[in-house]
């Protein structure tokens, strides 16, 4: 029987310890992204997430082989592929890859692109195999098609699809929900997500889009001016957010300022709140900016706090309402769509905050 181990315990199956990244100029290195560290256990999907140009990209081409290091080391399934100066060849690493436009080829059934890595195989054994693949991504029907007689999901699917008949010890995936439409790319992210665990797969996918990364990845790597910013779970990240940018990147929210008492707690327009902690150096009477989520505000007509409607997104079952308090600070709000107001019109507003999160003054 499998036992649950924690992540300590399992086998590492990517270890990222402390890399330079960069290319090379007239004027001398370019850094991308510096003393960037991370491990992943095996069968655990890592999303790579942030702006453009923030190095996501050149790490998963590092991870790959394909991207020389300055400095730091990879080691996968606890071996080292690359320091600085020493790098494993890319078909050397066991890994695969799903890039953002499939590159399947187009002269090859979907059969026979799910088979193309497989030629060392007895024919008996590569027939099985692509079998399997077919059944795991729901394409028996279409072994016989050709790529351009798919949809873009389901080319997808038969990327996926040949990447994984090698059992590689690592899948990579740039951006690969990119070239499908919205409502496609969620239930995309899903079915990824199922497979990928259904198959025990490590994987490491870069994104900058995070109602993605947070539908299909146990860990999330939130990356900005060349640095790591934070590494945790969804869940870590909306309501424990480490940094200012990773609280303004992931989710919405507003800053509320506010000043702190002497026993560390926090005097707002709404109240006086005590945080987890305190930012560093930051004691009585200093400013902080307490981070509070639309989820966070409720709106209840029995409240004594009033906040004026100056904005409002239809989302279907809510609205996303901007509201202003009296002192012209602004709050997001997600009400339930029946409760409709008009723009300009006072709400009563009360604030549900489990987790009290707050970062030093700008």
């Amino acid at each position: 029987m499998k036992r649950d181990m924690n992540h300590h315990q399992q086998v590492q199956a990517l270890e990222l310890e402390a890399l330079t990244l960069g290319y090379p100029t007239a004027s001398g290195l370019q850094v991308v992204l510096s003393d960037f560290s991370l491990s992943l256990a095996q069968g655990e999907i890592a999303c790579l997430l942030g702006p453009s140009g923030c190095g996501k990209t050149t790490a998963l081409r590092a991870i790959a082989g394909f991207h020389p290091l300055q400095s730091g080391r990879i080691c996968l399934m606890q071996d080292e592929v690359g320091r600085a100066g020493y790098q494993l060849a890319p078909e050397h690493r066991n890994i695969g890859m799903v890039f953002q436009d499939y590159a399947l080829f187009p002269h090859l059934s979907v059969a026979d692109n799910i088979g193309f890595g497989l030629y060392r195989r007895s024919k008996h054994e590569r027939e099985q195999r692509v079998a399997q693949m077919l059944e795991l991504v729901g394409m028996k029907e279409l072994a016989h098609s050709a790529p351009h007689q798919l949809s873009g999901g389901q080319q997808q699917r038969v990327a996926l699809a040949r990447a994984l008949a090698l059992q590689p010890s690592l899948l990579l995936m740039d951006e690969p929900f990119s070239n499908l439409d919205v409502t496609l790319r969620e239930r995309l992210a899903i079915e990824v997500r199922d497979l990928l665990k259904q198959t025990g797969t490590t994987a490491v996918i870069v994104t900058h889009d995070q109602q993605e990364a947070f539908a299909v990845a146990d860990r999330i790597a939130v990356l900005a001016e060349g640095r790591l910013q934070q590494w945790g779970t969804p869940m870590q990240l909306y309501h424990r957010p480490e940094n200012r940018f990773v609280a303004r990147f992931i989710g919405e929210g507003m800053m509320l300022r506010g000043q702190v008492g002497d026993t560390g707690q926090v005097h707002t327009e709404l109240g006086v709140f005590k945080p987890d902690a305190l930012p560093d150096g930051v004691g009585k009477d200093g400013e902080v900016d307490l981070l509070v989520r639309p989820d966070d505000i409720q709106h209840d007509d029995a409240s004594p706090l009033q906040a004026r409607v100056l904005a409002k997104a239809f989302r279907g079952a809510t609205f996303l309402y901007t509201l202003a308090l009296p002192t012209g600070q602004q709050l997001l709000s997600l009400v339930p769509s029946h409760h409709d107001h008009a723009i300009g019109e006072a709400i009563g507003i009360r604030l549900e905050l489990d987790h009290q999160i707050c970062f030093a003054t700008d």
